[in-house]
């Protein structure tokens, strides 16, 4: 008899089959459980799948007393209350790493889309104004990235990966980070620091309260007219109002953003900006990171059905 599991947030069903295969899945489509299980049902559910991004409070933990273990589909955790699982002695899995190539190369790609222009070119030969030599300011030569100052907010493994691909380009990258690290980039040791420095900011950092809209008008404001920002984090870290407003004002020069403050939904306002590359949250969405991140999911809950320590567990949750 397959050990049952919630699928709490909503997966294509893809994505679940191998998991699947090893479990006894009970998904909830993305509704509150509550209102698609039965109370006695949920009552004795030992574990469940989530993405970190879904809100996962103290209360819904307690519609199922018995739950022993949370295990994120991916690297994030953001949504769950760590504190709170903490308290009911619920472990808390992600998979640490597996998107990080996946996720650097979109990086990588809205960085290069942002600093020359693609979407705009691309708008350019479609349109037929190439053909008819018609002028176009966002046409205009742009720095390259040789020698281009990119500066990560973060360094962790994704934001090791970056700096990697960054530096291939012939850019010179630094980065700021809660502490240093043992790389060959020049280390800041504030976000207002490495934003006067850089003319890319890459946001890599992970998200939580404490950079709840760290990269602010001031932070955009320092990193100038010529600047550009790129987040492959999370949509909170970036104040996307002052985001707007500098981009409309010129205060920066452009944008590339994987992520946003009300997925799927960034406002109008951005859609519309030229001077900005989006992307639908599909970072991590390769068919070699999902494969890691499900080795990841089945090796947490296989070790919690058996007893064992989660393998890829959160520090200090549980």
């Amino acid at each position: 008899m397959l050990d049952k599991v919630l699928v709490y947030s909503r997966f294509p069903k893809s994505l679940m089959r191998r998991i699947g295969e090893r479990f006894e899945l009970l998904d909830a489509g993305g509704k509150p459980p509550h209102e698609v299980f039965p109370a006695q049902e949920l009552a004795g559910l030992r574990a469940m799948i989530t993405a970190g991004s879904t809100p996962l409070g103290g209360e819904m933990m307690d519609r199922m007393p018995k739950l022993g273990a949370i295990v994120c589909y991916g690297t994030g955790y953001d949504g769950i209350d760590l504190k709170a699982a903490a308290q009911r002695g619920i472990a808390v899995g992600h998979s640490p790493g597996a998107n990080a190539s996946s996720v650097a190369d979109i990086a990588l790609t809205l960085m290069l889309g942002a600093v020359r222009r693609l979407v705009v070119a691309d708008g350019y030969v479609r349109s037929g104004d190439w053909a008819a030599a018609k002028p176009s300011p966002m046409m205009r030569p742009q720095q390259g990235m040789r020698g281009r100052k990119v500066g990560l907010y973060g360094m962790g493994a994704i934001g090791r990966k970056i700096a990697d691909r960054a530096a291939a380009f012939e850019a010179e990258v630094g980065y700021f980070s809660r502490s240093q690290h043992d790389v060959p980039h020049r280390y800041f040791p504030s976000l207002e620091e490495l934003a006067e420095w850089c003319s890319v900011l890459l946001v890599a950092v992970r998200a939580g309260p404490e950079t709840n809209h760290v990269v602010n008008a001031d932070i955009l404001k320092r990193l100038g007219a010529d600047g550009y920002v790129v987040n492959i984090a999370r949509g909170s870290v970036i104040d996307e109002a002052a985001l707007v407003a500098a981009l409309k004002d010129g205060t920066i020069a452009g944008a590339g953003l994987d992520v946003y403050a009300r997925e799927p939904n960034p406002p109008g306002e951005l859609t519309a900006l030229p001077n900005v590359v989006l992307t639908p949250h599909i970072g991590g969405h390769t068919l070699e990171s999902h494969q890691a991140m499900q080795d990841c999911v089945m090796a947490n809950l296989a070790a919690y059905f058996t007893g064992r320590p989660l393998p890829y567990v959160v520090e200090g949750a549980g």
